[in-house]
């Protein structure tokens, strides 16, 4: 594979995670679900509404309520604030908490109480909640929890085994903010979770009785709950971009999950049996099993390397491996490119991926080989997707 092709068919790849991302666009899934009638009715039945954002995506989201007086916005530090103006915004720390995600626990706790059980409150959760919203329990010193969290995330727990951690550590998440109000709740839920329980997106602080459907539902309290998008959703709008652009999509029914270099070497094997002209999709969310001291990386990295050494030597394959919200690890990328060619490239600037893998310092190899998807926080959050493409 030479470079014109390399590039055309990384061109193609970067196409289709634009096309992903869009598919999940925070304003535009928001809009949708307010639109539907259960939920505008139910909104419209409170005496006063109030508005509270948490998450990646809570600029996005926010963006698709009109104006109203009572609106609290919790973001990620660096993240741009809303456009619109008249909300209250707090900025905190993602992805490990800090003093200011204390603060914005605290005045999230301070605002829910503030309503009474004539009003309605529009709840709109997106991933990283968990971290931007971080109060303990009481006993638990914020150090505490986390080192808790840090051990259960270096071990290679999966997110959903993380965020049940964090309820069981925390005095809002598992339904206890919710809990902190008299008002009604409808809860829009932009979900980075695998099976998209509203409960476990950002470690469920709203979710005041468990539900699992993705329409408009109603829980025992007389909350409403609706996942609004997903990581499938995103999948499903860059297969149809794939079949505009006259290729075959095929999604892969089964979420990545497990090891990263596992579920690479996985992928890649797979990836080797396309016909040309075809494009297989996967998305979910892998975990890194760290080792002492490891270096700058993150899963999409990993398993995007894990799999180029399965693509080694196979001509005319491409992937990319890429999250969804523009942040991969520790890492300043999204995720990276691979080919048949990333390991003979990477010998030829005496590079070792085996050691890359073993140190989990992935960032510097695929830098150095130019194949670092760098993107910047896109504003939404829906785990991870891979896409791979023969070309014609």
């Amino acid at each position: 594979m030479n470079l014109f092709q390399r590039n055309r068919l990384k061109g193609a790849l970067r196409d289709l995670y634009r096309a992903a991302v869009a598919g999940v666009d925070p304003k535009r899934s928001t809009a949708n679900a307010l639109m539907l009638p259960a939920v505008a009715g139910f909104l419209a039945s409170g005496r006063r509404l109030g508005t509270f954002a948490v998450g990646k995506a809570a600029a996005g989201m926010l963006e698709a309520v009109p104006p109203v007086d009572n609106a609290l916005v919790i973001l990620p530090k660096g993240y741009p604030p809303p456009r619109r103006r008249g909300a209250e915004v707090l900025f905190a720390a993602h992805p490990f908490p800090d003093r200011s995600s204390e603060r914005a626990a605290r005045r999230t706790l301070a605002f829910f109480r503030s309503f009474s059980k004539e009003d309605v409150i529009l709840c709109l959760l997106s991933g990283g909640a968990s971290s931007l919203l971080c109060l303990p329990r009481p006993g638990i010193t914020l150090a505490e929890k986390r080192a808790a969290v840090a051990r259960a995330m270096a071990s290679g727990a999966s997110i959903v085994e993380i965020n049940r951690l964090r309820k069981r550590l925390s005095a809002v998440k598992g339904g206890k903010l919710g809990r902190a109000t008299r008002a009604r709740l409808a809860t829009l839920v932009l979900s980075d979770v695998p099976g998209d329980d509203p409960a476990l997106v950002g470690s469920g602080p709203t979710i005041r009785s468990p539900s699992r459907s993705r329409s408009p539902s109603r829980g025992r309290r007389g909350d409403l709950v609706a996942v609004v998008a997903s990581n499938r959703t995103g999948l499903l709008a860059a297969a149809a971009r794939a079949r505009g652009k006259g290729m075959k999509p095929r999604v892969v029914a089964r979420r990545l999950e497990g090891e990263a270099r596992d579920a690479g070497r996985r992928f890649g094997r797979a990836a080797r049996q396309l016909a040309p002209g075809s494009v297989l999709f996967a998305g979910g969310e892998t975990t890194v099993t760290l080792s002492t001291r490891p270096g700058r990386g993150g899963r999409n990295l990993e398993f995007a390397l894990a799999a180029a050494i399965e693509l080694d030597g196979n001509p005319g394959v491409a992937l990319l491996a890429a999250g969804s919200d523009g942040i991969d690890g520790s890492s300043r990328a999204a995720g990276a490119f691979a080919d048949g060619t990333t390991l003979q490239r990477a010998r030829d600037r005496g590079l070792d991926p085996d050691e890359a893998l073993r140190r989990h310092d992935t960032e510097p190899f695929f830098a150095e080989l130019g194949d670092l998807l760098v993107t910047g926080p896109t504003g939404t959050n829906v785990c991870d997707w891979v896409f791979a493409i023969r070309g014609r």
